[in-house]
């Protein structure tokens, strides 16, 4: 099996989560036949969403690479970043750590393009909603993305930001608010574009019709790496 780098910290709480779901999702009997993992979590790199939205001057990019470079030197082949707005710089990224880094998304349309799927719903941060990062991936992948307006994304990023990222309750009517709206747009299904939106979907029962875009990296990196997956995670569209 390849070893897997991740760039962690982006935040803390959804890498732990990423590492529990390449263990769930590894068809291991025994703790060898696991795969290999180096993480450096670094909490400290400068937030996505208020660099891309022009609301900060400090650019994670660096930082990220600086990260990404450090677990080449201890004998990553694969990287991958448990943060899906900082694919925001994923060209840059690869260009720059020389090794390659799994694209989460465009893994995630082709995982829906797979099924048949054609309207989908995006759910996810500001910074990565503006920058069209999955609306122009599945259209490039001939599907039409549908977003919420925004008074709905002021709820999901109050979910994210002032929820989970902050260690707070999850006001899930909130989310079932932001997903009506997706669904009467027409959404066959919701994508959970951000790591903290993974997070609710652990601690909730949200139900039939969505993917979850941390599961979707799971499972590639699985593959990347050479490791058997569990058969129950081919599909990964909750039902």
């Amino acid at each position: 099996m390849k070893t897997l780098g991740v760039i962690g910290g982006l935040g803390p709480m959804a890498t732990a989560y990423f590492m529990e779901l390449v263990i769930r999702m590894t068809d291991a009997a025994c703790d060898q036949e696991h795969l290999p993992m180096i993480i450096y979590n670094r909490p400290d790199t400068p937030d996505r969403t208020r660099y891309i939205l022009g609301l900060s001057n400090e650019n994670p990019q660096n930082l990220m690479v600086e990260t990404g470079r450090a677990l080449v030197r201890q004998g990553a082949d694969r990287l991958v970043i448990p943060c899906i707005t900082a694919h925001y710089f994923h060209p840059y990224l690869e260009l720059q750590i020389g090794k390659p880094v799994l694209n989460l998304i465009e893994e995630t349309a082709a995982h829906l393009k797979k099924f048949g799927l054609h309207t989908i719903g995006i759910m996810a941060t500001d910074g990565t909603i503006r920058s069209g990062l999955f609306q122009k991936e599945l259209e490039h992948q001939g599907m039409q993305a549908v977003i919420p307006t925004e008074k709905s994304q002021r709820k999901v990023m109050h979910l994210i930001y002032e929820n989970v990222k902050a260690g707070k309750p999850v006001e899930f009517s909130l989310f079932r608010e932001a997903e009506d709206e997706l669904r009467l747009a027409g959404a066959q299904v919701i994508v959970l574009g951000c790591t903290e939106l993974s997070m609710i979907k652990k601690e909730f029962p949200i139900g039939p019709g969505f993917l979850d875009a941390m599961e979707v990296l799971a499972m590639r990196a699985i593959e990347e790496c050479e490791a058997p997956l569990k058969e129950e995670y081919r599909c990964l569209v909750t039902r």
